[in-house]
């Protein structure tokens, strides 16, 4: 399998393409994004955050890093590369983009697919801290600072689309998406991570986050459930999973005491991977 530059940014101020020129990325119109020497480009505009410093913090980052370089989710990233092979023909490469790709994990699960396979990778989140690590663990991908709401990408180029636990902007994902193209999305079961939540809430909602129905401008391909335990030993492992979910803001005080206290922990992994394909 080889990995080739994802050649198909699109200016944040105007929406014109965007060409390489050494250092920097630049439009006909003379707006001009440096890279960093770290080898990613921030093409969200100041104008557009809602915060000094959006999405995940370098705390959250590191602990995803940790808790899924130990392999808890591989089951996921298995079945989220099976999906996006699908359809895929030899010699013919595929543009992927991770919205919301955190430190990268499903992107570098990617590049470990069939040999036949080219690949054109594009990681993007809000966070500064996410793409930094991304970037710096793996320098075949292209690593961006953006948001889903306003995709620096040409309209209708590219292949694949992963949402990972994200934050969907479907209008955005027909845009940027081939007629043709797949968008392949996971969401948390109303199982995931149930032992957790019951130790650190007062009460459990029941609500399942899945997707009932094809989003406006996608045809459903396939749905599938995902599901199996987790055991997780020593308190390192369990603070890590607590960090890099919302759970972490979302518990009161003493609902993080209590999982912290814990030494170890039986969980239920339950999601669904949905494919859909751009009609």
């Amino acid at each position: 399998m080889s990995v080739v530059p994802f050649e198909h940014l699109a200016c944040p101020l105007d929406g014109m393409p965007l060409c390489r020129e050494e250092k920097s990325w630049r439009c006909e119109s003379g707006h001009s994004f440096d890279v960093a020497r770290q080898g990613y480009v921030h093409l969200l505009p100041v104008q557009k955050k809602r915060s000094k410093d959006p999405g995940d913090s370098k705390a959250m980052v590191s602990a995803r890093q940790r808790f899924l370089e130990a392999g808890f989710y591989r089951p996921i990233a298995e079945a989220v590369t099976k999906a996006a092979l699908v359809g895929a023909v030899n010699g013919s490469p595929l543009s992927c983009l991770d919205a919301g790709c955190g430190e990268g994990y499903y992107l570098r699960q990617l590049e470990h697919s069939a040999d036949h396979v080219e690949w054109c990778l594009l990681g993007l989140d809000i966070s500064k801290w996410a793409v930094l690590s991304g970037a710096k663990q793996d320098t075949r991908a292209n690593w961006v600072v953006g948001s889903n709401a306003n995709l620096p990408v040409v309209s209708e180029s590219l292949d694949r689309i992963l949402c990972m636990f994200g934050f969907p902007v479907y209008s955005e994902f027909v845009r940027v998406l081939r007629p043709g193209g797949l968008l392949i999305q996971v969401d948390a079961g109303q199982d995931h991570l149930r032992e957790l939540r019951e130790i650190i809430y007062p009460e459990v909602r029941t609500e399942s986050k899945k997707v009932s129905s094809a989003p406006e401008g996608f045809r459903r391909r396939a749905s599938e459930d995902i599901r199996f335990p987790l055991h997780l030993a020593g308190a390192e492992s369990i603070a890590d999973l607590l960090a890099m979910t919302p759970h972490l803001y979302r518990a009161s005080q003493e609902g993080r005491a209590r999982a912290a206290a814990l030494e170890s922990l039986s969980l239920t992994v339950d999601v669904c991977l949905h494919t859909f394909e751009r009609v």
